[in-house]
């Protein structure tokens, strides 16, 4: 059994660590955009490379002769890659090109939804250059001047503005919207929504769609929630999959949402009979109306996958396999109930600059029930060395949240180099404001349903 992985950082380090733990004991090929010492310990052949470079990624499949491949990313997703590697009779864990527009199209994402009766987006519009001339009225009165701004292409998570946080007027608004139509034909605009968010990530094969625990995430750089936006400085998941501030009604629809898109994406693109294979990964918020779609994403989320494969009891190969075959089924899937916290090291002056850059870091000794993912990290004759961006992901395991958070916390405070991470990620306290968030949010529905009636 091979393997062809196409990675980079800790999402592909924990991919590649999953596939290692099968008892087929496949062989791994890794194509990566620089060298991780994780992912190259766990392969026969490490091809450092741009992953956006096909031809040469073909060459290397064609020689290497993979029984399937592992895409990680979304650039190479969006960009046809599964397409191509079809092409030479090698089968992709990532859904084709035209089912990737999930990521690589907010616009197609609300409309398929919109088209096929899943209730669960806020107010939107896709605006393209024709209908730029009614932004403003759209985002003032519409919207209320409460409103987020979406680039409608694949921006490498930075395509998103939302009002009072980036953007501080309508008119900042409209001069966005207008920047992202300039750059890449339309952008969504929709209204803002408020309340706790929440990851829910399934394996899927055409209409079989098979959940992974619900996962929080954190993308703010600082303590509480503060600073800059960045690609996740942590996450946390608990022992009964779901999340506390989440009721069973919650994880419920948000699990039947993945299931009406997966149904949705094969209905609309009927060239690719056997649908979605790949991770479905819907970004849910819940609010007043319940729980809506902020986003979907064609691949396992980083840090997700850091909370996830960890929690992973079953052969993975196998579950690829059958992804790939059709025969995928709830009870080949099963997760240990167990609680995670994954905290993030970067850099010190991460996301600002890539100031620590080639400085050396020192990862102790991994205790039990701790793993480390390794992110932007090279390696020399004489150990680590940072890049610019997230280090490596942490994560505790334990019987609760509380026990896993210490786990990832002690690990983390040992660390040695011009590093950092967010301390705070796991804690009671932030668990807290997120529960008392949603409680606030179903008093305020149970209010207006009650006004109402």
């Amino acid at each position: 059994m091979k393997v062809l992985l196409i990675s980079s950082s800790a999402r592909g380090h924990s991919i590649a660590d999953a596939l290692a733990r099968s008892p087929q004991k496949p062989e791994i090929v890794s194509i990566c955009p620089s060298t991780n010492p994780g992912i190259k310990k766990l392969s026969i052949e490490q091809h450092v490379m741009d992953i956006m470079d096909f031809e040469g990624i073909l060459k290397i499949a064609s020689d290497t002769k993979p029984d399937f491949a592992i895409i990680g990313p979304e650039d190479p997703i969006g960009g046809g890659l599964a397409d191509e590697l079809e092409k030479i009779g090698i089968r992709s864990i990532a859904p084709k090109k035209s089912l990737s527009r999930i990521e690589s199209s907010k616009g197609f994402t609300r409309n398929l939804l919109n088209k096929y009766g899943i209730d669960a987006s806020p107010k939107f519009k896709v605006f393209g250059s024709t209908e730029a001339s009614s932004l403003s009225t759209f985002i003032a009165q519409d919207l209320g001047g409460e409103f987020v701004v979406k680039y409608d292409a694949l921006k490498g998570g930075k395509g998103v503005k939302v009002s009072g946080e980036h953007l501080n007027s309508v008119e900042e608004g409209v001069a966005y919207a207008k920047e992202c139509i300039e750059e890449c034909g339309s952008v969504v605009v929709e209204e803002k929504l408020v309340g706790p968010e929440f990851s829910l990530i399934s394996f899927t094969s055409g209409l079989q769609v098979v959940d992974t625990p619900a996962i929080q995430d954190h993308k703010r750089a600082y303590e509480g929630d503060t600073g800059p936006n960045t690609g996740g400085m942590g996450t946390y998941s608990d022992a009964d999959h779901s999340l506390t501030f989440l009721e069973a009604s919650d994880i419920a629809r948000a699990s039947e949402i993945n299931k009406l898109v997966a149904d949705a994406l094969m209905k609309e693109c009927p060239e690719h009979p056997e649908g979605y294979v790949g991770f479905l990964y819907g970004g849910f918020i819940l609010t007043k109306t319940g729980v809506k779609v902020i986003e979907y994403n064609c691949r396992l989320g980083d840090p997700e996958a850091l909370n996830i494969m960890p929690l992973l009891e079953s052969d993975f190969v196998s579950i690829c396999l059958s992804m790939l075959d059709g025969s995928l089924s709830k009870d080949m899937v099963k997760f240990a109930n167990k609680a995670t916290v994954c905290k993030y090291i970067t850099p010190e002056s991460y996301p600002v600059s890539k100031d620590q850059k080639g400085e050396r870091i020192i990862l102790p000794p991994v205790p039990d029930n701790v793993v480390v993912f390794h992110g932007d990290l090279s390696e020399d004759q004489e150990g680590l060395l940072l890049g610019g961006s997230r280090t490596a992901g942490v994560v505790g395991l334990g019987a609760t949240i509380e026990q896993a958070e210490h786990l990832a916390q002690a690990f983390c405070e040992q660390v040695t180099g011009p590093v950092r991470f967010r301390p705070d990620i796991g804690s009671d306290a932030l668990i807290q404001q997120r529960v008392l968030q949603a409680k606030s949010i179903r008093t305020e529905d149970q209010h207006n349903t009650a006004t109402v009636a």
